[in-house]
């Protein structure tokens, strides 16, 4: 057995001893990464999706430095301050319904864990026990946390490995079909005594496989889950702000949940911030006289103002300039782009949604192949899984966009 290396970073979602040497950045503007080598590359999945109004962008830059100026961080147990407070109050007017009461983290999987725990103690709350489980979907992913992995997709997910250390979920397919529909009906009626609520990523199982699903399914899973009076959280971690082609997913299918988790490309990809945000049914089980009713969480860096004045300075972007239209453009462009893969060798699927492009491949592929092959054309793309895909940012300019269908098209085609 070899020794370790010694580097001291633990790299995410790699094997140490067989990975080759990660690359080294050394900046980034617009939707490009620059290297310490020289060697720039245009981003096609804008850092994990964050990066949605490009890097660096001035407006962003400026109030982080105005905010460092003033308080980079002060404790929110007991304190509030302005950045936080303007967040909250944009973010509920955005959002729909009364989804206007925001609990925030500092990344998606912890809010989703808080989105768990708060259903979970809606009805502890109420004087109801016993319902302490979730209903989940197959594909589904919903972070690396232990209560998110316990609703991510039990079988084929990354977290498969861990089913013995995990709350015991409950899954079921996508309603996108009467059977499947019907199996979704009849497991929440026969399982709602011990269920908590339902929890599904709107219209796109992204870190899943990017797998689509129409608003008539989202909306079946929302009409089913109330149906059995069960609490509906959607995970808008990946879907929220604009990269669906409107602002939030749940928008195209009309309906408002109970709990809403938001991060990603909440500071337009410059600082760690996520956000539970809660409708009134939800947030008045907590009203109380007691303390013990109380949401006992508190991350130690939440409301971060640093990141609070990035997420205000993004939505600002939101609110100017035609983000929602360049997603639209971005879907259109890459439809087009990549429709030549459809029925090629090797490709299963072409799909495309908002600022989302993915192609599906059938076995056998290799990935550091791929990954090699895009670098050569200068292009920053990380397939994973049997999966493909572009999420740039929504300001990538036309050029670049068509630089990165092009080298999907010849390296996959």
């Amino acid at each position: 057995m070899s020794e370790p290396r010694t580097d001291h970073l633990w790299r995410p979602y790699t094997q140490m001893k067989t990975a080759a040497p990660p690359l080294r950045a050394a900046r980034t503007h617009g939707s490009r990464i620059v290297l310490e080598d020289g060697r720039e590359f245009v981003d096609g999945i804008a850092s994990w999706w964050t990066a949605c109004h490009g890097y660096n962008h001035p407006h962003i830059r400026a109030a982080v430095a105005a905010q460092l100026d003033a308080m980079p961080h002060v404790m929110f147990g007991g304190l509030t301050h302005a950045p936080a407070e303007a967040l909250a109050r944009r973010l509920a007017g955005l959002l729909p319904g009364d989804l206007d009461h925001v609990f925030f983290s500092d990344s998606g999987s912890v809010a989703v864990e808080v989105a768990l725990k708060a259903a979970a103690q809606v009805w502890l709350n109420r004087g109801v026990a016993g319902r302490s489980r979730f209903a989940a979907f197959r594909g589904g992913y919903h972070g690396d946390t232990m209560g998110a992995m316990s609703v991510c997709d039990p079988e084929e997910g990354m977290h498969r490995r861990f089913g013995r250390y995990l709350p015991e979920q409950l899954f079921f397919d996508l309603p996108d079909s009467r059977a499947r529909e019907a199996a979704l009906d009849e497991g929440l009626a026969r399982h709602s005594d011990t269920l908590a609520g339902v929890i599904v990523e709107p219209l796109v199982q992204g870190a899943g496989g990017m797998r689509l699903h129409a608003p008539e399914v989202l909306a079946t899973v929302a009409r089913l889950a109330r149906r059995h009076g069960l609490l509906l959280i959607l995970d808008e971690v990946f879907t929220g702000f604009g990269r669906t082609g409107t602002l939030f997913a749940c928008e195209q299918a009309g309906l408002v949940p109970d709990l809403i988790c938001l991060s990603k490309a909440l500071t337009g990809g410059t600082l760690p911030l996520a956000a539970t945000v809660a409708g009134a049914e939800v947030f008045a089980a907590f009203w109380s006289d007691d303390p013990a009713a109380a949401l006992m969480h508190g991350p130690t860096f939440m409301a971060n103002p640093l990141a609070c004045a990035a997420a205000n300075a993004s939505l600002d972007l939101f609110a100017r300039e035609p983000r929602l239209a360049q997603a639209r453009a971005i879907g259109a462009q890459m439809a087009e782009g990549l429709a030549p893969l459809r029925g090629r060798p090797g490709v299963v699927d072409v799909r495309v949604l908002g600022a989302i492009g993915a192609v599906q491949l059938a076995p056998p592929f290799d990935l550091a192949g791929l990954k090699q092959a895009f670098l050569e054309r200068g292009v920053w793309v990380r397939p994973f899984g049997d999966i493909v895909y572009l999420t740039p940012a929504l300001t990538i300019p036309e050029d670049d966009l068509a630089r990165l269908l092009a080298a999907m098209r010849e390296v996959l085609g």
